[in-house]
């Protein structure tokens, strides 16, 4: 950092707190990165950018209250100054896509070496988009989503398990439109069954809830 600079404000967001202690520890040890906050759930991250006015958002996927796709759509709503990485154990290809559309300059994965991840922080301040090179290749080649919203909520509640008569009463759809979204949702993701299209599903980061 050169002489009169400031440094960039970071606020971090990730519902485990040794992972979150860990990244601020790392980050805080480049002289031109500092953490003004850290929370835990996502629900928290739009109250607390309001408050600590932070330049770049670290923020987790998976998180409770609302999960790191939403809560960058609304900290993007929220402060638009503030530029978003999004810094995640899940690195799926849905995930990448659905980020992006929501606004974040910035997608890597948590095994990112630190000093390439504070890196990631200045090129997203800096208005540059920054991605995970596999995790790209991999979205290329995954593509969009081929379920339709209803296939997608099906399957949703269907990892919990339960008969088609059993998530119907959940969707509030009769049993033989239960069936044919899930035959749909098996036939799309190639799978042999409802577990596996449920797998297929998840590992492409096209179930989680909107």
């Amino acid at each position: 950092m050169s002489g009169g600079s400031t440094p960039i404000r970071l606020l971090l967001a990730d519902d485990q707190a040794l992972v979150r202690g860990a990244l601020a520890a790392l980050l805080s040890l480049e002289e031109d990165l500092t953490v003004v906050a850290e929370v835990g759930r996502g629900d928290e991250v739009v109250p607390e950018a309001r408050r600590s006015f932070p330049d770049v958002a670290l923020l987790d996927v998976e998180m409770p209250g609302l999960d790191g796709i939403a809560a960058t759509a609304a900290l993007r709503a929220a402060l638009p100054t503030c530029r978003v990485l999004v810094v995640t154990t899940f690195g799926r290809p849905g995930y990448l896509r659905r980020a992006m559309e929501a606004g974040a300059s910035g997608f890597v994965v948590k095994d990112t070496p630190a000093r390439q991840l504070a890196d990631a922080v200045r090129r997203v301040h800096a208005g540059l988009r920054v991605v995970d090179p596999t995790l790209a290749a991999e979205t290329l080649a995954a593509g969009v989503s081929p379920l339709t919203e209803r296939e997608t909520e099906v399957l949703r509640t269907a990892r919990g398990g339960g008969s088609a008569a059993d998530l119907a009463r959940a969707l509030h759809l009769s049993e033989g439109t239960v069936r044919n979204h899930l035959s749909a949702a098996i036939g799309k993701t190639g799978a042999r069954n409802r577990a596996d299209a449920i797998r297929v599903a998840e590992q492409n980061g096209w179930l989680l809830g909107d």
